[in-house]
């Protein structure tokens, strides 16, 4: 696998990242019935004109109780498409590729957006049932989950098919599944969420099953295109839990049905789990996947500084990285990194006056 810099590109079956520098998915909570707004516009087209090579929407939902709020990004119906559409013709004329999470939040579903309360939603504010394998929630705050039926199970499978041809119709040229932070998907692989005594819980290949039925379900809708990313929690941080040796397996299992990208981030499934955040944290799980299960990954978690985030490519700890808070800090950060690394990049023609001197200009393309 390629050991070089963070401006180097990344290719991925039929597709090409221009550098190694994404945007992570971050919900914004600002949709009405799942549809996308002016907000999500400017919120990722302007990370895509700051020079990311990969910009990734927050999580969509793929079916209305997959939405961990009323406010989230929908995937689940036709309505939905039209302004992701715009969105992702957006950020591909500006050189970057468009990827798009679908998710399903499992038990932590019909809880409020951050800002307007915590906890389960009440029924006068839209509450639902929640699913998830086993009818444990995630803490005393959150509503009681609904253990899924096997119907339910192959229903929600197809959700994330379906949803995945209709975003690569839409021009997301990277699509990502969701199965990290205590959402449905991670819920299935945790012993800590999956009391099931049917052939989807108790043993590890049990327990990998529905993820993996969907990988291939996925994998399918989309032929030999499109590079197929998973994110994961590669440990809940916790004793007798999901852990990492676990995680290097499933990473071996996902390349066989040709997931491409193992997105390693961590925790997020038991409520009071001690997790050491702090710089690099999560990079030691990309690098042993990636050397382990010979599978590319990308390096989330508190990555602020160029110097950090190019030290990860050049060192073969990870093939990307994927920043999150520090975008919203900063949308130009890749621009910006470029300069500290003494790299050159390209920059759009209409901020061109504020370019380092014999920077390239960026192709300019009509949204």
């Amino acid at each position: 696998m390629s050991k070089s810099h963070l401006f180097s590109a990344l290719e991925l079956r039929d597709v090409t990242l221009p550098n190694r520098i994404g945007v992570s998915p971050m919900c914004e909570y600002s949709c009405a019935d799942g549809v996308a707004t002016d907000w999500h516009f400017v919120h990722l087209g302007s990370r895509a004109v700051g020079g990311a090579g990969l910009v990734l929407t927050e999580a969509a939902a793929v079916t209305p109780q997959g939405r961990i709020s009323p406010q989230d990004l929908g995937a689940w119906d036709d309505a939905h498409f039209e302004p992701l559409e715009r969105i992702a013709h957006f950020i591909s004329g500006q050189g970057a590729i468009a990827g798009i999470q679908l998710a399903h939040a499992g038990r932590k579903a019909s809880t409020y957006r951050p800002w307007s309360g915590q906890g389960a939603l009440t029924q006068s504010d839209g509450a639902w049932t929640p699913l998830a394998p086993s009818a444990v929630p995630f803490s005393k705050s959150y509503p009681m989950p609904q253990a899924m039926s096997i119907d339910e199970i192959e229903s929600t499978r197809n959700a994330f098919a379906d949803a995945a041809v209709h975003s690569y119709l839409a021009g997301f040229r990277v699509i990502e599944l969701h199965a990290a932070h205590g959402y449905l998907f991670h819920e299935f692989l945790s012993p800590h969420s999956n009391q099931r005594a049917d052939r989807f819980g108790g043993s590890f290949d049990n327990r990998i099953r529905f993820l993996c039925e969907t990988i291939a379900a996925v994998r399918y809708v989309l032929a030999d295109r499109c590079p197929l990313f998973v994110r994961i929690s590669a440990t809940d941080w916790t004793e007798g839990g999901w852990d990492i040796e676990q995680s290097v397996e499933l990473a071996r299992r996902m390349r066989e049905l040709g997931v491409d990208l193992v997105d390693c981030s961590s925790g997020g499934n038991v409520e009071h789990a001690q997790i050491p955040v702090g710089p690099n944290y999560q990079a030691p799980f990309a690098d042993r996947i990636r050397r382990e299960a010979g599978i590319a990954t990308a390096a989330v978690g508190m990555i602020t500084d160029p110097t950090q985030a190019d030290q990860m490519i050049r060192s073969g700890q990870a093939d990307l990285v994927l920043l999150g808070r520090e975008m919203l800090r900063n949308p130009y950060w890749p621009l910006d990194a470029a300069q500290a690394l003494g790299q050159t990049t390209s920059w759009p023609v209409q901020y061109l006056r504020a370019a380092p001197s014999g920077s390239p200009q960026r192709t300019a393309q009509d949204d």
